[in-house]
């Protein structure tokens, strides 16, 4: 479970490269050097006193490490109040949101202890952070691990529980020393960061959630993530330990009359699953899940949605299959109607269409009963079949207001007849 997450500050949480690198060229142009964007990019992540320690050595400056900080600090200080700071858009947000489910939280930035407190308080988030750890009190700069070491130490929490998220390369490599899990974030003004030592990279917060965050580390650690709870089911990913008791439900004859079996051999199964984890699960945020009962915990089957190419033309398909014992039960609707609502809330998924053998006359029904509508026929390996469609996300709301109709007749609002007007 997610407990803490870490920050780096500038290209995180305020886009203030930009500033730090006009700030740099404007220092040392006073000095007689001139100094590119390419050359700065590389000190992106890291301390001031590396920067300029590297600097004058690169081009043999008399002037002192602490005296160019200085002048550096004042420019930056005079650009901030010209231009303004700025927050990275869905930042704010995310912090917010971070707060509310309890997730501890720390600033792990390069920056001075000075300059973080300025820019959390500028934007009124300094409340929502338990530590605040500057770089320049730190014996190691990035990408040493130490800094990210010593937030976790500070708030208490082990690499297991814990995220971070940053911009650099020297960022990333940090995180992955100190054997956490970092979200790179792509900001085009930090430069060209090499983020490959990120467990995921996006370039926008708003798609960053709590949720995500929690899902994101727990499939870092190789845990199946639940995907949704109904009355009786619980539908999650499936491990490769399930992997053995779904090859037993696919050894029956009835179960794989309409659809493609497993491979004969279940090893060759196993490393194909732990593949479709890494490449389909990871990648899609989808796939076919896991069924289980909630009575028991017992895998009874697995549905899902799938790309799919049908006639030519991709596809996003609705696929399920239960195991013969719990047919009969609702439970191949109670699923299905599940996965629809989460490719509806949480993909916004507009058309899931469902390829049916035309004789599986059970499919029908529930394709049916679930609100799907037959679109036209297909071969399909090989099979005559038919294909059914469905907008999830319109299906949804439809649903929602059948539902509230349904609801305002069993309870209509009779206080107007009880008005007096005068």
């Amino acid at each position: 479970m997610l407990k803490a997450v870490i920050f780096d500050m500038d290209g995180v949480i305020i886009d203030s490269e930009p500033i730090h690198n006009q700030a740099t060229i404007l220092t040392l142009q006073e000095l007689g050097v001139t100094l590119t964007m390419d050359y700065l990019n590389q000190f992106i992540g890291t301390t001031a006193t590396y920067m300029f320690d590297k600097i004058r050595e690169d081009y043999q400056l008399s002037v002192s490490t602490e005296e160019l900080i200085n002048n550096d600090r004042i420019t930056v200080k005079k650009l901030f109040e010209k231009e303004g700071m700025t927050p990275l858009p869905g930042v704010i947000e995310l912090i917010k949101e971070l707060s509310h489910h309890g997730v501890k939280m720390a600033v792990a930035s390069s920056s001075s202890l000075k300059r973080i407190e300025e820019v959390t308080k500028a934007f009124g988030i300094q409340k929502y952070f338990d530590k605040l750890v500057s770089g320049q009190d730190i014996a190691h700069p990035k990408p040493s691990p130490d800094i990210f070491q010593k937030a976790l130490s500070l708030l208490g929490v082990n690499q297991n529980e814990t995220l971070v998220i940053e911009d650099s390369t020297l960022g990333t490599q940090a995180a992955k020393a100190a054997s956490i899990p970092c979200i790179g974030y792509m900001n085009p003004n930090s430069g060209n960061q090499d983020l490959f030592a990120a467990f995921l990279v996006t370039d926008d917060f708003h798609v960053l959630n709590y949720a995500f965050m929690n899902n994101t580390l727990s499939r870092y650690l190789g845990k199946p993530i639940t995907i949704k709870e109904t009355r009786r089911l619980i539908i999650r990913e499936l491990s490769v330990e399930d992997i053995k008791s779904l090859y037993k439900i696919y050894q029956n004859p009835e179960v794989c009359l309409y659809i493609d079996g497993m491979d004969e051999y279940i090893d060759i199964e196993v490393e194909k699953h732990k593949a479709y984890i890494k490449n389909v699960y990871a990648f899609y945020n989808y796939g076919l899940w896991g069924v289980f009962s909630k009575n028991g915990g017992e895998l009874i089957g697995r549905c899902g949605i799938q790309n799919q190419v049908i006639d030519e033309q991709p596809e996003i398909e609705l696929a399920y299959l239960l195991d013969r014992n719990h047919w009969g039960y609702g439970y191949a609707l109670e699923c299905c109607q599940a996965v629809l609502n989460y490719a509806a809330t949480e993909l916004r998924i507009t058309r899931v269409i469902a390829v049916i053998d035309r004789l599986n006359t059970r499919s029908i029904r529930v394709a049916e009963r679930l609100g799907m509508t037959f679109e036209k026929e297909v071969r399909y390996h090989g099979r005559h079949c038919l294909l059914y469609v469905i907008n999830p996300v319109e299906s949804l709301h439809e649903r929602a207001k059948n539902a509230a109709v349904k609801n305002y007749m069993k309870n209509p609002d009779t206080s107007v007849y009880s008005k007096k007007y005068q």
